[in-house]
C-alpha cells in the first residue's frame, strides 16, 4: 500500500454539499461555517470531544512533555467506509436523528495531500477519544501502513463485546485543524442513483461520483 494511495472518508448530509463545494469542509467554529448545517452526528459525542484533550505521543513511552490537542478543534475523517457511526445514524440510536442512506454522502480525500497543505494534521490508531488509542503527528505518516490495523479498519463484523478492540481500531481517525478547500475532495460516494443525480444537480462532475450502496447498512 503506497501512502499516496491511502484515502480518508468523511460522512455528511447531502444537503450540506452545496456549502461544501463553495466553502470547503468547514469546522463548526469557522467564520465560514454553514449556518444551515444539517448534522448527522451524535451530539453527546460531539460535546465530549469539544473539551477532550489527548497527548500526541507518536507511540513512545516517554511522553511526559508530549503536546496535547483538543479533539473538538479538528475535522475528523475515517480511513474506511461503513463505520459503526454510520450504523448508529441509519438506525437512529443514541438519540441521533435517523437518516435514510441516500441522505448520507462520503467525501473522499488523500491524507498525504492534506498533510502537505495543512500544518496541524494528526492520526490515531483507533477511535481518537478512546484511552487505548495512540495519537501521531504527520511525521509518522510514512509509517502509517504499519501503524494502523487495516484488517480491523476494513472488517465488516465489529459488533459484540468480543470485538471491542476491533471496533476501536476500525474507527482510527485522521484529524485536520483547518477548513479544507473543496479542491482536496477527490470524490463523492453515495447510496443510489437518486443521490447521485442530486449530487450532479449541485454541479459535481459525474466522474467524481460513485454509487457504493454496499458501504451502507
Amino acid at each position: 500500500m503506497n501512502l499516496s494511495e491511502i484515502k480518508v472518508f468523511r460522512m455528511t448530509h447531502i444537503d450540506n454539499i452545496p456549502h461544501i463545494l463553495q466553502n470547503g469542509i468547514t469546522h463548526k467554529n469557522s467564520p465560514n461555517a454553514n449556518v444551515n448545517y444539517v448534522s448527522i452526528g451524535d451530539n453527546s459525542l460531539i460535546d465530549t470531544r469539544a473539551s477532550k484533550t489527548i497527548q500526541v505521543t507518536n507511540g513512545t513511552l516517554d511522553y511526559g512533555d508530549a503536546k496535547r490537542i483538543c479533539l473538538g478543534d479538528f475535522i475528523p475523517f475515517y480511513f474506511w467506509l461503513r463505520m459503526p457511526m454510520l450504523y448508529i445514524i441509519q438506525r437512529g440510536f443514541h438519540n441521533v436523528v435517523k437518516r435514510n442512506p441516500e441522505e448520507i454522502v462520503y467525501l473522499v480525500c488523500i491524507p498525504s495531500k492534506l498533510a502537505d497543505q495543512y500544518s496541524e494534521v494528526y492520526f490515531s490508531d483507533g477511535h481518537a477519544a478512546d484511552k487505548f488509542s495512540v495519537l501521531y503527528d504527520k511525521t509518522a505518516l510514512n509509517k502509517i501502513e504499519t501503524i494502523l490495523d487495516w484488517k480491523a479498519i476494513k472488517a465488516r463484523d465489529w459488533g459484540g463485546d468480543e470485538n471491542l478492540d476491533i471496533k476501536r481500531k476500525k474507527e482510527a481517525e485522521f484529524l485536520v485543524k483547518a477548513d479544507i478547500a473543496s479542491d482536496f475532495i477527490i470524490g463523492f460516494g453515495c447510496y443510489n442513483e437518486v443521490a447521485k443525480q442530486k449530487l450532479i444537480s449541485f454541479g459535481i462532475e459525474e466522474v467524481k461520483i460513485k454509487v457504493i450502496h454496499q458501504y451502507y447498512y
